[in-house]
């Protein structure tokens, strides 16, 4: 599984670390990516997507399950 997100495909970007002495050393930039469970295709698939994805309301979260007692949950009307 590669690391991207799978909503914006932000992947990993490249670039160097430089000390104090001005030596340079590749490195890598990792996106923030997270496992969700999202509503896709009437179903529901667990995917990675970056945290600016999810806070910005690109993919629409899968409810949890509802307790099996509704009639005492105060969610329930």
């Amino acid at each position: 599984m590669a690391r991207e997100c799978m909503v914006c495909k932000k992947k990993p970007m490249t670039g160097n670390r430089i000390s104090n002495s001005r030596v340079h050393t590749k490195r890598r930039w990792l996106p923030n990516l997270q496992k969700v469970r999202v509503r896709m295709d009437g179903g529901v698939r667990r995917i990675r997507v970056c945290t600016r994805c999810i806070r910005t309301g690109k993919i629409t979260k899968a409810i949890s399950r509802m307790p099996t007692d509704t009639q005492s949950h105060p969610l329930s009307t």
